[in-house]
């Protein structure tokens, strides 16, 4: 017996299985809040680093709305969305791991998490007064996550086996 079958057979299967829409709804709505973050956190950083001098009350209030946006929508939205998404990928017959797309969205994911991180640590850098980025490199870097979930979704939906479509 595959383990893929005993695992269909056990209760968690069974319950991932009957809750999956339910499950798909969440994942969806926490990337939704992470993307909103992950779009919106650079061009914070992009004025940030144009247009306030820092030790200024607009430098204390750019602080405050990143660190938030960071730890109260951007961090929870993240592990919600990895949470989902792991009980998606172990879900009875949803994911088809001899197929490239999956290993596309999980590269993608990960590298998604990454820009999250680099993200968290110039948030700190501007906390200590440290930002040693323009804010072109900002704007550069705000389309990373576009391009990352064109790949995630079309790898997802129309679950690619191959590069040529």
């Amino acid at each position: 017996m595959r383990m893929a079958d005993h695992f269909e057979e056990t209760t968690m299967g069974t319950f991932l299985a009957d809750y999956y829409l339910w499950t798909k709804s969440l994942h969806v709505i926490s990337v939704l809040a992470w993307m909103a973050g992950l779009f919106y956190l650079p061009r914070l950083f992009v004025y940030h680093a144009e247009v306030v001098k820092a030790g200024t009350e607009t430098d204390a209030l750019f602080q405050t709305m990143e660190r938030r946006l960071l730890r109260a929508i951007m961090n929870p939205a993240m592990i919600a969305t990895w949470i989902f998404g792991l009980l998606l990928v172990f879900t009875p017959g949803i994911v088809d791991w001899s197929m490239l797309w999956p290993w596309t969205k999980a590269a993608c994911v990960l590298a998604m998490t990454g820009f999250h991180m680099w993200l968290a640590a110039r948030r700190r850098d501007f906390a200590a007064g440290a930002n040693r980025h323009k804010g072109r490199t900002y704007r550069m870097m705000n389309e990373l996550p576009t391009l990352l979930m064109l790949v995630i979704v079309f790898s997802a939906v129309a679950k690619w086996n191959y590069w040529g479509f």
